[in-house]
């Protein structure tokens, strides 16, 4: 596939590293020459300076042979004109980051339809959604729907106090066959483990469990975790990512906004009528004290900052708050904020992945999910007729050690997968994947 990528910054240079692994031919355009010499030192991309809003440098990316066009620009105005200048000059599939929801409502959506943008992503608006999942699966560090809710990607850290530490995966699930969940991966030390039955679940793992919508209470105590109910939140940084969590939850939750600059604290006062606002420097330990930090059930830090938000997080959970969630856009950090004990990391960079990821694969997949603080994917597939997955068994596929079948949706039945299993044509098919897999995977279902 051929795809032009819109912008060098930090979601640009994620996209063509991360894309340019595949069969993939990349070429990045940005005006930045600084920033193109950093991207095509760590990825095998073609790269042209110059302005992505012009005819002349789109013609030279040659976007008329483009299979897809992603603008990731910082500006959103000239996303939206690349995009449609580049669909218009002959790119099969284009796509454009926004930062405004007006866009997104579905009379104003067709409006970019017709001028060629063929999909609008809004990495903070997911960002807040996941936030407030989350929220409300407090036990888990991700939480992740699959086939309209019928499945989803729990994710719990283990300690010592759980009953699985020490257990192989055979000696946990001794009636396997009948299960309403599935272990399909094990995060230890930065690496992450497809696990096979002698597998076995140390203190501090990270595991992954595919499981149906009902059983999710049942795998909470399966782990040794337990559900928090957040009546009091405290959200540190007035962002867009901020301002939506205090939208959609201030009805329901007690809600303090902390953000340290004047102006902006004013203006959120206005917006957000039953959410109390506080201006004050989030790194102020004694600040945040006297504002009642030690009483709140859950902590979100989503400042511009990822040091700050880092800062921020640890504070809160030093005070036994007891869900502390924190955006790190500095993928650098991300493992060593794991490290510290902060329960959830939320990144756009991999939100932006995840939006885009899924229209790189040449089979239908209806979901992708890019997994913070592990390299793996989770994809949703729909299974073609006559596909090599409906012609035997699980056992039997020859499926990629590096991948693994979590669950098979099929019309309302949800199914755990087993290795006895048969998948059917049209079935929703959830797979968890290293990135050395997904390339191969596809043909199974396509």
């Amino acid at each position: 596939m051929k795809i032009v990528i819109a912008g060098a910054g930090e979601v640009g240079s994620h996209l063509a590293k991360m894309l340019s692994g595949g069969l993939h031919e990349i070429t990045v355009i940005d005006p930045d020459q600084k920033l193109l010499d950093e991207i095509g030192g760590m990825a095998d991309v073609v790269t042209i300076e110059g302005d992505p809003t012009t005819f002349a440098v789109l013609k030279r990316a040659a976007v008329r042979k483009a299979d897809l066009f992603i603008a990731v620009c910082h500006e959103e105005n000239m996303n939206v004109i690349s995009a449609m200048l580049a669909k218009q000059l002959g790119a099969k599939k284009s796509i454009a980051r926004i930062d405004n929801n007006e866009y997104l409502e579905p009379n104003n959506k067709e409006i970019f339809i017709n001028i060629g943008i063929d999909y609008l992503f809004y990495p903070e608006k997911v960002a807040a959604r996941e936030v407030i999942n989350l929220l409300g699966h407090t036990s888990t560090t991700e939480y992740v729907d699959f086939s309209g809710g019928k499945l989803a990607l729990v994710v719990f850290k283990i300690d010592n106090s759980s009953p699985l530490v020490g257990k192989t995966l055979i000696e946990a699930t001794a009636d396997r066959e009948n299960l309403p969940y599935r272990t399909v991966a094990i995060s230890r030390g930065g690496e992450t483990i497809i696990p096979r039955g002698n597998d076995t679940f140390n203190d501090g793992d990270t595991i992954y469990v595919i499981t149906n919508q009902e059983s999710v209470k049942g795998v909470v105590e399966f782990t040794g975790k337990s559900n928090v109910d957040i009546n009091n939140l405290m959200i540190l940084g007035g962002s867009r990512i901020g301002v939506r969590i205090a939208q959609e939850l201030q009805d329901e939750v007690n809600i303090k906004l902390v953000d340290y600059n004047a102006e902006k604290a004013y203006r959120l006062a206005e917006l957000l009528e039953k959410t109390l606002i506080i201006n004050e420097d989030g790194r102020n330990t004694e600040a945040m004290l006297e504002e009642g930090l030690n009483n709140m059930d859950a902590f979100v830090a989503v400042t511009g900052r990822s040091e700050t938000n880092i800062l921020a997080a640890m504070l809160a959970k030093k005070m036994g708050v007891k869900k502390v969630i924190a955006e790190v856009e500095n993928l650098n950090y991300i493992n060593l904020a794991e490290s510290i004990g902060i329960d959830t990391i939320i990144n756009k960079k991999l939100i932006t992945a995840s939006n885009i990821f899924r229209f790189t694969m040449s089979t239908d997949v209806q979901a992708i999910k890019c997994l913070t603080g592990s390299e793996a994917e989770v994809l949703e597939f729909i299974v073609k007729p006559n596909s090599p997955a409906t012609k035997q068994q699980i056992k039997d596929l020859e499926f990629p050690r590096d991948a693994i079948i979590g669950g098979i949706v099929r019309g309302d039945k949800v199914f755990i997968a087993t290795g006895s299993m048969e998948i059917n044509a049209y079935d929703r098919v959830v797979v968890f994947a290293m990135p050395t897999a997904i390339p191969r995977i596809g043909k199974y279902f396509n």
